[in-house]
Formats: structure tokens, C-alpha cells, sequence
């Protein structure tokens, strides 16, 4: 923890769990920062992988030749929550359970590994025990995906798997509540991720990790993203030097524990009802992040892609 707090003091003077990260918008946000910032070799490869998923046909349907490229890698930021809702893909579980979990076989694959996408750092403000995050997570299958489209022994089919994945995974960890779980006494277990803190009375679903999913937008349109992407504020450069995710997932963890539950929001189930200083520091705080996630996933892919 010391060393994460480090990171955290570093980065900061620079500038059930549902497990959605961002939704579509903010993650092909992400996916257009990084694709204006790729080298030409990367793209060409990046493009010639991308071709290998199964729904690549249908990310570029009616998409003029010439944009294709582009269309298909914002889209694919996509694929690994839409393949939750797809016919074919088991739903394994929120927790991983079993020798299949951690596993990097390509798109024989068709478990869903939701367990993918986040890692619970424990938080915890009234003493109240924690419960380190298990493995395999949002962490370690960034490092593995990572170490594989730079392996020269790596099968381009798997490559493309991967490829997807951390287009997803880099955006996911910038998410603060995809790096946190709340401990207290009335939430003992964990509030995971936010999913277990309301904002409203039932039968009203709000909560606070689906408010910060939302916080980018709900569009599913490439190109209403695309468009999002280019005005946001643009991130430091020495913040987005930095390749070591623990570092990534420090700040996340950092942010939900300055901004995320901050007040109106206490330290129980709720529900809370946000006032408009918190909606402007948490919409600030979201740009912020995905837009540092879109350089550092084209830095990611630049230096690792073979």
C-alpha cells in the first residue's frame, strides 16, 4: 500500500458486481484517443487483427472502406461487455471458480469472465476487516494479454482476443469503481464496487457504480463517441508515460476514495441523493480519467504489439 500511495502522490500532482466499466460511449472514447495517437505500423497491424473477431463484420456494416480501420478498433472496445448479452457465451460466474478462469485460448473461449474486468482493492474507513481481491483480475489478465500480442510465439487469433480485451480492460481500470470495494460495518463484505450503495428508494435501481458507468454517456454510436473523444481535456504526457497499471489502479483507487464516496454519499448501503457539486466533480473526474486511459492503451499498444 505504501507504494501505491506513492504512485497516487506522483500521478495526482500531474493533473453482484456488474463489472460494466464505462459503458459503450466512454469506452470507445477511450478506443478513439488511442487510435488518432497509434504509430501507422501499429494501426495497419492493429487493423489486420481486429478482422479475426467474430463480430468484426458487423462493426463495420455500411462503414465506407476508407474508415473501416478506425470504425472497427472504437468498436471493439466494446466486445468484451457485449458478449455478455450474446447467444454462445456461458456466464461463468462474477468470481472466478475453476481451472478454465484464467486461460488465454483466443476465441475458443466462450466464457464470459466478467471477473475480468475489475479488481476489488479493499477500502475500508470504520476499521472494519477487509478481504484482499482474488485472482485472476482486472490486473493480472492486463499483464497477460499484454506480455501475448508482444510474444512472437502468440498466434494472431489469440493476439486479436487479446488485442480486444485490453482495449476494454485499459478502460476499465480507469474506472474508479472498477478498483475498489468499500468496506464498513454495515456493508461487511464488501460493497462491490459501488453495486451494493443505492441512490434512490425501491423500486428505483439506481446505484452508485451505474452512476459512474454512466457518467461518459449512453450512446452507442462510434461515431457520436469518436466526436465526445475529441473534446474532452487533454491529459498530461508524463501522466500517460506511465506503463506500470499498478500505478493505473492506484489513482482509480485513489479517486474513488477522494470523489466517488465523498458526501452526499456515506459510509453504508444509502440510499444517497447526489447533490450538483458532487455530479460536477464526478463528470470532471470521468473525463479525466478516460481520457488518460485513451493515450496511455495507444502508448500500450505501440510499444507491445508484434
Amino acid at each position: 500500500m505504501n507504494r501505491r500511495l506513492l504512485a497516487i502522490g506522483i500521478v495526482l500532482g500531474l493533473a453482484t458486481h456488474s463489472a460494466w466499466g464505462w459503458d459503450d460511449e466512454g469506452h470507445m472514447m477511450v478506443a478513439a484517443i488511442a487510435w488518432n495517437h497509434l504509430n501507422a505500423a501499429t494501426r495497419a497491424r492493429a487493423a489486420a487483427l481486429l478482422k479475426l473477431n467474430p463480430d468484426y463484420g458487423a462493426w463495420i456494416e455500411d462503414v465506407p472502406a476508407g474508415r473501416r480501420d478506425q470504425v472497427a478498433f472504437v468498436k471493439a472496445a466494446t466486445w468484451a461487455d457485449a458478449i455478455k448479452s450474446e447467444t454462445g457465451y456461458e456466464n461463468d460466474g462474477n468470481f472466478p471458480n475453476g481451472a478454465e478462469v484464467a486461460r488465454n485460448i483466443g476465441y475458443r473461449d466462450h466464457l464470459q469472465h466478467r471477473y475480468w474486468h475489475f479488481i476489488d482493492l479493499p477500502l475500508t474507513v470504520d476499521g472494519t476487516p477487509v478481504v484482499e481481491p482474488p485472482t485472476p483480475n482486472l490486473q493480472t489478465q492486463m499483464e497477460l494479454f499484454t506480455r501475448a500480442i508482444g510474444s512472437p510465439v502468440t498466434g494472431d487469433e489469440v493476439k486479436s482476443y487479446d488485442l480486444v480485451w485490453l482495449e476494454h480492460l485499459v478502460g476499465d481500470a480507469h474506472q474508479p469503481l472498477h478498483a475498489t470495494s468499500r468496506f464498513s460495518r454495515s456493508l461487511p463484505e464488501g460493497d462491490r464496487g459501488g453495486n451494493l450503495v443505492a441512490l434512490c428508494y425501491k423500486p428505483c435501481r439506481e446505484e452508485l457504480h451505474a452512476y459512474w458507468d454512466d457518467l461518459l454517456g449512453t450512446s452507442k454510436s462510434v461515431e457520436e463517441a469518436i466526436s465526445s473523444a475529441a473534446r474532452l481535456p487533454a491529459a498530461s504526457a508524463d501522466a500517460a508515460a506511465i506503463a506500470d497499471d499498478s500505478v493505473w489502479l492506484s489513482e482509480s483507487f485513489e479517486a474513488a476514495r477522494q470523489y466517488v464516496y465523498a458526501p452526499p454519499v456515506g459510509d453504508g448501503p444509502g440510499p444517497y441523493t447526489l447533490d450538483e457539486h458532487y455530479r460536477q466533480v464526478a463528470r470532471t473526474t470521468a473525463e479525466a480519467r478516460v481520457a488518460l486511459a485513451g493515450l496511455r492503451l495507444a502508448n500500450l499498444i505501440n510499444a507491445n504489439l508484434k
